[in-house]
């Protein structure tokens, strides 16, 4: 049996859980309303405060799907109830950033700025303190959304391993590599 599939999921005070005919879960909260829809071969049960779910086979493939399942709609009644946040940093000389609503207006070393959108659902702003690196902080109910905007926002400049520039998540150490100067002594 998957471990992650099995374990049930604590429904938290002010979330509601819905499960239609389609097979499709509606979770709403205090922060929103997220849905997601089900392989037919995966059973959602409620009860006593607790959801479970439960698969129809032994099947690999369905064996995969209870978990993920599970850990989709776990992430769904996290999000409705506390959100989720996620903090990156420019670490650069002259890097610098500009929220202006759902734009982000990016000084990365290049030519030119960077103008990089987000979704809606996606609310961020920017810090900018004397004598420290700025910050990007980006909050959301969709952790999936979130982590995929950070993504593309961290390939503009990806981290590199020799001056450690680049957008960097907060807490995220980078291991530094020797230069070609300290390869020829």
């Amino acid at each position: 049996m998957s471990r992650i599939g099995k374990l049930p999921i604590a429904i938290p005070a002010g979330v509601e859980i819905k499960v239609n005919d389609e097979n499709i879960v509606t979770v709403k909260g205090k922060l929103g309303e997220l849905h997601q829809k089900l392989d037919p071969a995966i059973t959602v049960k409620i009860e006593d405060g607790q959801l479970t779910l439960s698969r129809a086979t032994e099947e690999k493939d369905h064996k995969s799907k209870h978990g993920l399942y599970r850990a989709l709609i776990n992430n769904m009644v996290q999000g409705v109830s506390e959100g989720f946040t996620i903090m990156q940093e420019l670490v650069g000389v002259g890097y610098k950033v500009e929220a202006k609503g759902q734009l982000l207006e990016l000084s990365l070393g290049f030519s030119h700025n960077v103008v990089f959108e987000l979704p809606p659902e996606i609310n961020v702003e920017s810090k900018t303190e004397r004598g420290k690196n700025p910050t990007i902080i980006m909050k959301s109910i969709d952790k999936q959304l979130l982590g995929q905007a950070a993504a593309k926002l961290r390939s503009l400049r990806k981290p590199e391993p020799y001056k450690g520039k680049g957008i960097l998540y907060k807490g995220e150490v980078i291991r530094k590599k020797a230069g070609k100067a300290a390869a020829e002594k």
